[in-house]
């Protein structure tokens, strides 16, 4: 298997949909390519019928400042895939750190850090989600409740939408959404940042209207891309960078919080030692 490799792909797949189709056809050609060559300007403008200003364009929309940083960054960490796989354990195992690389290369530090402050200076937490984002919803509930945060997570369109009318200063909303286009998400984030709440998308798509209402865009890594994506848990991704998140809060105040987390373990231990008596 391979090991952390920074890539650019994360970043041309989570911009995709805001290239061109002439940006698209230099977006598939860096998402696809397996093979080391010559990625000169000059030379990916012949080889793609593409101008060399469109191959700047592309780049920055990727972030970065010109073509040529774009491309050291990517001859400095293309890693030839192993295209022979030797069983469906070896498939899968490559496909999640395939994934894994790519959280690594689109992970913020320091956007995490503030995440972390928002949940230590918020009154009320929200988190939402559809399908199996709401599932990962229902699974940052339970974690971050256990060390102390008041939070609750949303699966229900009207629920998201009545909430959405109750949100102020003190609250702090998380919406899930990979695609980035669930409305009822969107709706909740809106309102809830109209109404002075700090918000938060978690989304493998950057959509430029993020920006007018969400305060931190993080951005996931996509399946769309990814080698065997289709037998992968859309869920994964999410709870990867729910992980990071959480690691950070809790480092924040390691001591107190470990503490709430082991009472919350004996409350419900003590809780199922009393069903078990009342059963004997």
């Amino acid at each position: 298997m391979e090991y952390y490799v920074k890539s650019v792909v994360p970043m041309i797949e989570s911009n995709y949909d805001n290239f061109t189709m002439v940006e698209k056809t230099i977006a598939d050609f860096f998402i696809q390519n397996r093979k080391k060559m010559d990625f000169s300007a000059k030379s990916i403008s012949e080889k793609l019928y593409v101008s060399e200003a469109s191959l700047s364009r592309f780049a920055k929309k990727c972030g970065y400042r010109g073509y040529r940083e774009f491309v050291y960054q990517y001859e400095e960490t293309f890693v030839e895939k192993q295209e022979s796989m030797t069983g469906n354990t070896r498939m899968i195992l490559n496909a999640y750190q395939e994934l894994l690389n790519k959280t690594y290369s689109l992970v913020d530090e320091a956007q995490i850090a503030r995440i972390g402050r928002y949940l230590n200076q918020s009154g009320r937490v929200f988190v939402c989600g559809r399908g199996s984002s709401g599932l990962t919803a229902e699974e940052m509930e339970l974690r971050f409740m256990r060390i102390g945060v008041d939070i609750d997570s949303i699966k229900d369109t009207d629920l998201m939408r009545m909430q959405a009318v109750f949100q102020d200063s003190n609250s702090l909303v998380f919406g899930i959404s990979i695609s980035g286009e669930k409305e009822d998400v969107l709706y909740l984030l809106r309102e809830a940042h109209r109404r002075g709440a700090k918000t938060v998308i978690l989304t493998a798509k950057n959509r430029g209207i993020f920006e007018e209402f969400c305060d931190e865009i993080v951005l996931l890594p996509s399946l769309r891309h990814l080698n065997h994506g289709n037998v992968i848990s859309p869920q994964f991704p999410i709870l990867v960078m729910l992980d990071i998140m959480y690691s950070y809060y809790v480092g924040q105040d390691k001591f107190a919080k470990e503490l709430l987390h082991d009472n919350t373990l004996r409350a419900l231990e003590e809780g199922e030692r009393k069903r078990r008596e009342v059963i004997e």
